[in-house]
């Protein structure tokens, strides 16, 4: 399988939902504000409105119209991250899937900056969760730094990214293995497309002709941020109709 997923702009309503799942499922670390002005925020699906320029808007107020663009990790098919880590951290496994292995990590950052997409966030702090937030880190993230799940909470000086959530693919498979039936595509989901309340995401295997993610790749809507620089995102982008 060839993991893959679609994401319809036109059906995008800047809810933040995909946001809020992600940080809750993988467990990512918040940072004070002073911070996240210091671009040290952790977002690994991040959600900002297009254009960046408030004044460029269409409509009057209250009938304003803005665009949103959300960005994960493209999971490329050509990754530069993988090819200019020294220690060969971050690598692509067999589905196709750029994974990081936060224990062989040496935080040199070659990948965050090889990365055109600017989705790779190094940990600059140990990570807190303050009073009761400690209660809501998830339980299904597998502690002890394993090489594709990781730990639950990474520490201090390594960098993480958007796994497609692959935990729940392995959680997924292991049930299927239980039950001695053959894994499906459809039970693999990430928190993002579970939970967006647009319906504007999408999932699914790409080498699959008949699979969702496969047929909308091929409509005339669907195009690939920074196509140019040859880096084959999984990451379909639909334009707004």
């Amino acid at each position: 399988m060839r993991w893959s997923m679609v994401i319809d702009l036109d059906k995008c309503v800047g809810c933040q939902g995909c946001s809020i799942a992600c940080r809750f499922e993988n467990n990512t670390p918040a940072v004070k504000p002073s911070e996240a002005l210091k671009g040290r925020a952790v977002r690994w699906n991040d959600v900002f409105p297009l254009p960046v320029n408030p004044t460029e808007e269409t409509g009057d107020y209250p009938n304003v119209k803005t665009r949103y663009l959300t960005r994960p990790c493209m999971h490329c098919d050509n990754p530069p991250c993988v090819k200019v880590c020294p220690v060969q951290a971050t690598f692509k496994n067999e589905e196709g899937l750029v994974q990081q292995n936060y224990a062989r990590c040496i935080g040199c950052r070659f990948c965050t900056v090889a990365c055109p997409y600017g989705v790779r966030y190094f940990n600059w702090y140990a990570p807190e969760w303050e009073g009761d937030l400690a209660g809501y880190l998830n339980p299904d993230r597998i502690e002890g730094g394993g090489v594709l799940e990781g730990p639950a909470v990474r520490p201090k000086g390594v960098v993480e990214k958007c796994t497609f959530c692959i935990h729940r693919l392995q959680k997924a498979r292991a049930r299927a293995q239980a039950e001695g039936r053959p894994f499906r595509a459809d039970e693999y989901v990430p928190a993002c497309v579970q939970t967006c309340t647009g319906k504007a995401r999408f999932f699914g295997d790409l080498d699959d002709p008949n699979s969702t993610v496969s047929l909308l790749a091929k409509s005339p809507r669907a195009f690939r941020l920074l196509e140019e620089v040859g880096t084959h995102p999984k990451v379909i982008y639909l334009r707004e109709g």
